[in-house]
């Protein structure tokens, strides 16, 4: 883990009048491990000693000031993960039967495509396109 990502959190949470505590901390770590965005049930089954309250409300502030990102699927549970800005541009494939997502890079001829396709739809609705995010929806290759 990079210690840029801590001190981004760290600086993102002060100017949000927030501390990095060492739950906080702790979840950056657990986030930047993950190889895909996760829920809060399974950030507790693999850290059985966290409250699901603290988690929760902890990760809640974390998303307000820029750190952490929520994916929402069909399910009952948001999936969470880094925001792109720390984690690196990336897409999603959402498994509408079981609600899990995986992340996908696609390659830089498509991404500058989409890229083009996606400012020139932007501009002519009058609209400053900034940055874009892809969910896929489909069914995974467990479920099918």
């Amino acid at each position: 883990m990079s210690l840029d990502v801590h001190q981004i959190a760290a600086t993102r949470l002060a100017a949000g009048d927030q501390r990095y505590t060492t739950l906080r901390r702790r979840l950056v770590d657990i986030l930047a491990r993950a190889d895909h965005p996760v829920t809060i049930p399974h950030i507790l089954e693999l850290h059985t000693e966290l409250s699901q309250s603290s988690v929760y409300r902890n990760l809640a502030v974390l998303e307000q000031v820029g750190v952490t990102a929520k994916v929402v699927t069909h399910d009952e549970w948001a999936r969470f993960e880094l925001a792109e800005d720390l984690a690196g541009h990336h897409h999603h494939l959402i498994c509408e039967v079981c609600g899990t997502v995986r992340d996908v890079q696609i390659p830089d001829a498509v991404e500058s495509a989409l890229d083009e396709s996606l400012s020139g739809l932007a501009t002519l609705h009058g609209f400053e396109l900034r940055h874009h995010r892809l969910d896929l929806l489909g069914v995974c290759a467990e479920c099918r």
